[in-house]
């Protein structure tokens, strides 16, 4: 089952870094292996709705989204997203970025580093808004209880989350972008940061707000399909059975998924920045870490079960709020691409270890009959 699920993943992957080691050498087959892993790290709990959602949909909608889904994750945003990036940035055409890149790559190099700091002020207000959104809400299961518990409470202000990323941003504009690192040395991009913060902002709150008009739309369909499915049960005297949404409301649900996809791909496109300014290394760590969540998703649809381990969500989005600091600070000062890799390696492994924990206290509290609140309990200790 699980070979079957992921042999295309795994095929892209030897196929892949077998590319990059020898066009590149072992240094990109590092970068892009460690690319690969964070993308899936950062996205596993993109795969979790997806697979939630995707089992709503019939046989036919659940191919559009595997098949014509794929095409659009893979090569529209990791291949042409990060080459749009360098080509707004760098102020040139998207060919003559990719024609710079390969024949005159020291050029390319100074474009990119000169287009750093919009490209990490753009990025990280975009990945901290995930963030803060996500610290902010309520949750009935918490991971570090100690942190979100008060600022689950404090997510209770209006546009909290917004107003503090505007704050970074200014923090970050009379700070770290006072003596941006560029390739003539350092410079004054004070209103290139705050412009570019701004920009990545905005780019949040409309995705965020496709996705949020996509699922109100989706709610009205199934409502109506689920009146109409009781209306014949009851004429024909048969149980309400669940049927996969197909037609209108299954368009609906497709056209979510792809605008939530897209604002999943952003953090992995965005966070790759952090770590490698180099677009087909960026490109291959991030393809090969696309065709795992896409298998992810499959195989969480197959199995018919959702996420078991439920505090990897929480590590996931503790790892974009990190890059988000990371690629701020990365506007001055240079950062190691292996820590800067590693850090949300190390916080998926820490919730993943968490939840095992956590299942095994349930299994042994299960065997003694445990109160009602008690399984809450369990689930929001840290």
């Amino acid at each position: 089952m699980i070979f079957r699920t992921f042999s295309w993943a795994f095929a892209v992957t030897a196929a892949g870094l077998a590319f990059a080691a020898w066009q590149w050498g072992w240094e990109a087959f590092g970068i892009v292996l460690i690319l690969a892993i964070l993308e899936i790290s950062l996205s596993f709990d993109n795969a979790v709705v997806n697979a939630g959602i995707l089992k709503k949909m019939n046989a036919f909608w659940q191919k559009i989204f595997l098949t014509v889904g794929i095409l659009i994750a893979v090569f529209g945003m990791r291949l042409v997203f990060p080459v749009v990036i360098v080509a707004i940035s760098a102020k040139v055409g998207p060919v003559e970025a990719v024609e710079l890149a390969i024949d005159n790559p020291a050029r390319y190099e100074d474009l990119v580093t000169d287009a750093h700091p919009a490209i990490a002020a753009f990025g990280g207000m975009f990945l901290l808004m995930i963030f803060l959104d996500f610290i902010f809400e309520d949750r009935d299961i918490k991971w570090l209880g100690w942190i979100e518990r008060p600022l689950a409470r404090l997510g209770k202000v209006d546009m909290l989350s917004l107003c503090t990323a505007l704050i970074v941003l200014l923090v970050s504009a009379l700070t770290v972008a006072a003596h941006a690192h560029v390739s003539s040395g350092h410079a004054d991009k004070s209103a290139t940061v705050l412009l570019s913060g701004v920009a990545g902002l905005i780019t949040y709150l409309l995705v965020s707000g496709l996705s949020g008009h996509f699922e109100d739309k989706l709610d009205e369909e199934e409502h109506e399909q689920e009146q109409e499915q009781e209306e014949n049960a009851k004429a024909e005297e048969k149980p309400v059975s669940v049927v996969a949404l197909a037609g209108r409301a299954a368009f609906f649900l497709f056209l979510y998924l792809e605008v939530l996809d897209a604002s999943f791909s952003f953090d992995g496109v965005i966070g790759a920045f952090a770590i490698t300014n180099h677009i087909f290394w960026m490109a291959l760590g991030l393809g090969i870490g696309a065709m795992y969540v896409r298998s992810l998703t499959v195989y969480l649809v197959r199995q018919g079960t959702l996420d078991d381990y439920v505090y990897l969500e929480h590590g996931a989005h503790y790892a974009i709020g990190a890059l988000a600091a990371i690629l701020l600070i990365t506007v001055r000062y240079e950062i190691s691409e292996i820590i800067t890799g590693l850090v949300g390696v190390i916080l998926i492994a820490a919730s993943f270890l968490s939840s095992v924990r956590r299942n095994k206290a349930l299994e042994a509290a299960e065997g003694r009959d445990p109160a009602p609140d008690e399984k809450t309990e369990i689930s929001s200790a840290t």
